[in-house]
């Protein structure tokens, strides 16, 4: 049996082989990120190291970075699903070292999320909702200008104002949100939806179980957060000022972006927020309450029938 240096000797000699495999080094040096690399470097790489890692160079070559050509996490392009891969120096030789892509992260940081707030499970409707299966009626057009305009302005860290959708039943308020949250996945931006109603209940269950401060602090960072159907829950005054009152001032003070969904104008928001269920009267309270999330989010009226009954 032939000896494998017998056999890279043979072909070495070979005219065919020595041909492409010229051409092939050829593409792989004049690869962007492989000549700046190299430059960075070139006080302490040799022509002898370029030699022993041009295979090593021709992995990176074929590899995709920063999710360019990857339409999803699950179809990435990549021998390791969600990683890409970075040029490293290693004694004397260059390496291939694979980190997680940022569609991979925040895939991670949703499911870990997933795994503590339950009440981040939404319909599957939402959660695939797009701008292109949204109504495009009179009621619904500002709406949709006000979110394009957020997507379309909105990059990590800056200051920007969210949105605050109010309207009746079932003209599309919490489907407005799965758009904006799956369009923000495109642009590989983290985002958490929230119902709320069904948030206040965990977390009332969450004080016996010592996850209640792991799941507030979770809500306070997220890049964007969006609250799904305020003022359909029954206010206390533990949710009012202890859950949702720390929530909305960490946000407001580090001015992340936070969308709502209610059926309540503004006023009528401060109003549900007054009255306990005990029948307490706590305007200041709710005044407080209010002036956060008027900092925090522009309100928009979402007119138009009811989709549901469509």
């Amino acid at each position: 049996m032939e000896r494998i240096n017998q056999t890279l000797k043979r072909l070495s000699s070979n005219e065919n082989f020595q041909k492409r495999y010229q051409q092939m080094r050829k593409t792989v040096l004049e690869h962007p990120d492989i000549k700046a690399f190299l430059e960075e470097n070139q006080a302490v790489i040799t022509e002898d190291m370029i030699e022993k890692s041009m295979a090593k160079l021709f992995e990176y070559s074929t590899q995709t970075r920063d999710c360019n050509q990857c339409p999803s996490l699950e179809e990435c392009m990549n021998i390791m699903k969600g990683y890409q891969p970075k040029l490293v120096l290693t004694r004397n030789s260059i390496d291939v070292q694979y980190e997680p892509c940022q569609r991979k992260i925040i895939n991670d940081e949703k499911k870990k999320n997933e795994r503590l707030i339950k009440s981040l499970y939404v319909p599957s409707e939402i959660l695939h909702a797009s701008f292109d299966d949204f109504e495009k009626d009179f009621g619904r057009i500002d709406a949709l200008d006000q979110a394009a305009s957020f997507l379309m302005n909105y990059e990590p860290g800056k200051k920007l104002k969210g949105i605050y959708f109010y309207g009746k039943f079932g003209v599309g308020k919490s489907f407005l949100l799965g758009a904006i949250a799956n369009e923000l996945v495109k642009k590989r931006i983290s985002s958490m939806i929230v119902y709320v109603p069904e948030l206040l209940r965990e977390m009332k269950s969450s004080i016996g179980d010592s996850t209640l401060n792991e799941k507030i602090e979770a809500l306070k960072k997220e890049s964007i957060l969006m609250l799904d159907d305020i003022g359909a829950e029954m206010v206390s005054s533990w949710t009012r000022d202890e859950i949702l009152g720390p929530i909305l001032q960490f946000r407001m003070l580090e001015n992340l972006p936070t969308f709502f969904t209610s059926n309540f104008d503004f006023q009528g928001l401060e109003h549900h927020l007054t009255y306990s269920q005990r029948g307490e009267e706590e305007k200041m309270k709710a005044r407080r309450m209010m002036e956060r999330i008027r900092y925090l989010s522009e309100p928009v009226l979402v007119d138009g029938p009811n989709r549901r009954d469509i």
